[in-house]
């Protein structure tokens, strides 16, 4: 894989999906249904998912593209694929609440080794620079040169007063007594990948999710955070958390700075 090509391409995707999704998130109205699993989609989620499907298709002509919306590409598998979750939080993007993201990543045996994650709404953008580092772009974002790219690396956590970030829309008790175990300064919530980036950012140390995801909820943040010197866990036994899983499922898990001691649940 050309990595200075395919960041390029992923950034310009991201960006473009971005604009669509704000220009229908600031109209009056937008259609929400209602998937076979019961979860929401947006008239954002498609249009977003087949402009980005449609670009990455184009220049990666030979390489697995996954995408949340398609569901007939939950069944297919490489040791290389692209995938990507176009509109993550639709529950916020529905109750406008601006903490949604576009999610693209580039995974090979088992490892998202470059990912972009886009918050439109905040106009903040994370991506992993052809070199593994991630940075956060800052400035005016556009179509033409990148702005100034800032490294971002992981905190050195305090174990005695850890920052921690959950989610927003699916926290619940088990995710709380899990956080309990720990000693907590300060906690924050956030929705979809924004999650991983705070980690990434060192605005907290810690992110465990408790609960049901798909490697495309999590395969461009995962990335970002690898590439600011984190690490990604299973939450049953800590080892390292792999993609390419059968049907894309996900087991609970632990993002977090690597000197978090971490505890088991």
């Amino acid at each position: 894989m050309d990595f200075d090509r395919l960041v390029t391409v992923m950034r310009h995707l991201a960006l473009e999906a971005g604009a669509k999704i704000m220009e229908i998130y600031e109209a009056d109205d937008f259609e929400v249904k209602s998937k076979s699993d019961a979860s929401p989609v947006t008239e954002a989620d498609e249009a977003a998912d087949a402009l980005i499907g449609a670009g990455l298709r184009e220049a990666f002509p030979d390489v697995l593209v996954v995408t949340e919306e398609q569901a007939g590409t939950h069944t297919e598998s490489a040791e290389a694929f692209l995938i990507v979750d176009p509109l993550d939080g639709t529950k916020e993007f529905i109750n406008r609440r601006g903490d949604f993201t576009v999610n693209i990543a580039y995974v090979e045996n088992g490892v998202p080794l470059r990912g972009v994650v886009y918050a439109p709404a905040k106009q903040r953008l994370f991506y992993t620079l052809a070199s593994g580092q991630s940075v956060e772009e800052k400035g005016t974002l556009g179509f033409g040169e990148p702005g100034e790219q800032v490294p971002l690396h992981v905190s050195e956590p305090d174990n005695t007063a850890l920052m921690v970030v959950a989610s927003k829309s699916h926290r619940d008790a088990a995710t709380d007594a899990y956080i309990g175990l720990y000693d907590v300064a300060d906690m924050k919530s956030a929705g979809s990948s924004l999650k991983f980036c705070l980690v990434a950012t060192g605005e907290a140390d810690i992110y465990p999710r408790l609960g049901r995801t798909m490697e495309w909820d999590t395969a461009a943040g995962d990335a970002v955070l690898r590439g600011a010197g984190g690490r990604m866990v299973r939450f049953d036994d800590h080892t390292p958390f792999t993609y390419g899983k059968p049907g894309y499922e996900n087991p609970f898990f632990i993002a977090c700075a690597p000197d978090v001691a971490l505890k088991q649940g």
